[in-house]
């Protein structure tokens, strides 16, 4: 398996969990949660992912400590945390008061659209033709899926308020770039908390009320898979990958949640599934069959990430290491120029002629 489909698997484990989500907190609407409590099932959602990602953490570093994320990074974090967690939720809550399901799901495939647009034109990531149209036919596939015919909006402050709220999660996605090679778990877990709150918040002044201690416990067990690990996920393919790509490989979500319904539920298929299906796959080999090589030039860097010694990565230690495994320290990068095939992670966010 070559370098950029290993960095593919996360994005597209983060699609897999996140989609496989949608048909089992679908069953819950309606069960244990009326119909004025969306918000309070989100937040649910995500508190479970920030809770059992944080006690994860706390495991893993047997007891409290430091994030370690460079002074540096915390602005790109709490952005991130207020345009993901508080701004997105926020609008969509506006957006879903004035337009109706179905075509609420079609306004949010254009998250990934202004992800990438962002991407490319604030951010300066690379990209070329072949992304481009592949990244168009993933978010068309998840378009054809969403689209119903026959839904229509009650107000202009709906679709309004669901480009804002896409606005946000695509700013959210491309600062969460600037620190994935931070600890993902302790970003996801972040995140998780403060959106949790903050719907469970907007759900309890809707009028709300909570469902059943087996209900809360589901929808926080789902949610720690489906927003929490895959949350997980996504922060490591926007390490290996950039914004833009990772976003197109999370638009396959959709395609996952309607496998699952129709396998689950005894759903027919229907023409706009199988039409869907081919896009997003021919979408997803353009990708995945990228390969993008030039000269280019790594400018001197000091970070830390879980890494082992490649071309990139050949410094000392003032620590013991077996010389073989993967480890995580602060290390310094030198200035070095050569050319290989790449894209734009970490270590490759430079400019392109």
């Amino acid at each position: 398996m070559n370098l950029l489909h290993r960095a593919a698997l996360p994005a597209l484990g983060a699609a897999i969990l996140f989609g496989a989500s949608t048909p089992f907190a679908k069953q819950l609407i309606g069960e244990g949660f009326s119909a004025f409590s969306p918000f309070l099932l989100a937040g649910l959602l995500y508190l479970g992912s920030g809770l059992g990602l944080s006690m994860i953490r706390l495991i893993r570093d047997r007891g409290w400590k430091s994030s370690g994320l460079p002074r540096q990074e915390w602005p790109w974090l709490l952005g991130a945390i207020t345009f993901g967690g508080v701004v997105g939720p926020l609008l969509l809550m506006v957006g879903l008061a004035h337009t109706a399901a179905a075509t609420t799901s079609l306004f949010l495939n254009l998250e990934s659209v202004l992800t990438a647009v962002l991407a490319w034109v604030v951010f300066r990531e690379q990209t070329d033709r072949r992304i481009v149209f592949g990244m168009l036919l993933i978010v068309l596939g998840g378009a054809v899926l969403a689209w119903s015919g026959s839904e229509t909006v009650t107000s202009v402050i709906g679709p309004l308020a669901l480009v804002g709220a896409c606005m946000a999660w695509a700013i959210d996605n491309n600062l969460t770039r600037k620190v994935s090679a931070s600890d993902a778990l302790f970003i996801a877990g972040s995140k998780g908390l403060v959106a949790g709150c903050v719907n469970i918040v907007l759900g309890v002044s809707l009028g709300a009320e909570f469902p059943s201690a087996g209900h809360i416990s589901a929808a926080m067990v789902i949610g720690f898979f489906g927003y929490g690990l895959s949350l997980v996920l996504f922060v490591l393919a926007l390490r290996g990958l950039g914004a833009a790509r990772t976003g197109a490989y999370f638009s396959t979500a959709p395609f996952v949640g309607a496998a699952l319904s129709i396998a689950m539920l005894g759903e027919p298929t229907s023409f706009a599934f199988w039409l869907a299906t081919g896009l997003m796959a021919a979408g997803v080999w353009l990708h995945l069959t990228e390969r993008h090589v030039h000269e280019h030039q790594h400018t001197a860097l000091n970070h830390g990430h879980k890494h082992r010694h490649d071309e990139h990565h050949q410094h000392s230690h003032d620590f013991e290491w077996d010389g073989v495994g993967p480890h995580s320290h602060v290390h310094q990068h030198t200035e070095i120029q050569h050319s290989h095939g790449h894209f734009p992670d970490i270590h490759h966010r430079h400019a392109h002629r």
